[in-house]
């Protein structure tokens, strides 16, 4: 115990295969003082098979309020605290943005231990475009709710990525096929990096028919992802021509994309290759 606060450590963890975890998760893991645990049961399976056996303390939905005040007290006496969810990085779409906020607040010091997030997983994938892309979590419960929130989005030209249960992605596929149309460009991620992982790419309208169809592969943890929107106000002939010629006259070829992306509104990939046949030419 230090003098001093101690500090928070944000430690993500396997979201499926064990191995997963870095090195340095694991020193971490082991050496601080308590572990703040989304579910402390399921939480001790890994820490039994890493080997690391420290006081937990328990940080969910239901409780987060209270914990923090708790995990607060522990950090100001000098003690080092790991934090950890279920599976993936803690606050996306876990609980801790509370602690994270207030130990910020309070001048305690928090550390990224970087690692797994089934979001990320899910994306690099995915052949679908990674360079803008648009974080929902889980879809509402009921339909009405999800029908309006997908509306919103219908529009939306980056890629968009949602987590889903499995007893409602058959459900949450067949709405965002009414919303968005059975021809937009999908792709289901389920079970990534564990045993029975899917990775299925297609449009909206047979994925949701497959899954319909297929009872196992309705089994697990789901990602679901979507392409965005066409570009509207975009233009890749003339005008986008017109400035990825003067561009290139003084930039790098992927400089000159990435600057006509944000001068036009066009999609940085698809101005990267007019961009790379110009300089053919």
């Amino acid at each position: 115990m230090s003098n001093g606060p101690g500090q928070l450590f944000v430690v993500a963890t396997p979201i499926g295969n064990r191995d997963d975890i870095s090195r340095r998760a694991v020193e971490i893991l082991l050496r601080v003082d308590r572990i703040a645990a989304e579910d402390t049961r399921h939480s001790r399976r890994l820490l039994d098979y890493l080997g690391v056996d420290r006081p937990m303390m328990a940080l969910h939905e239901h409780n987060e309020m209270r914990a923090v005040e708790r995990v607060l007290a522990c950090l100001n006496q000098g003690e080092s605290l790991a934090l950890i969810s279920d599976a993936g990085t803690p606050l996306i779409n876990d609980p801790g943005f509370p602690l994270v906020r207030a130990c910020r607040e309070a001048g305690i010091r928090v550390v990224p231990v970087p690692g797994a997030s089934a979001l990320i997983a899910a994306l690099s994938v995915s052949g679908l475009p990674t360079d803008r892309f648009r974080f929902e979590g889980f879809l509402p419960r009921r339909r009405a709710a999800r029908i309006a929130l997908l509306e919103t989005l219908r529009d939306e030209t980056a890629t968009l990525v949602f987590y889903e249960s499995s007893h409602r992605v058959v459900d949450a596929l067949a709405d965002l096929t009414a919303v968005f149309g059975e021809d937009r460009e999908a792709v289901v991620a389920r079970e990534l990096t564990k045993l029975h992982e899917t990775v299925k790419s297609a449009p909206l309208g047979e994925l949701s028919t497959w899954m319909a169809a297929d009872e196992n592969q309705r089994k697990g943890e789901f990602v679901l992802l979507l392409g965005g929107a066409p570009e509207t106000g975009a233009s890749t002939g003339h005008d986008a021509d017109t400035v990825l010629a003067v561009l290139l006259e003084e930039l790098p070829l992927k400089q000159a994309a990435s600057l006509a992306a944000r001068i036009t509104g066009g999609k940085k990939n698809a101005l990267y290759q007019r961009a790379l046949a110009m300089s053919r030419v």
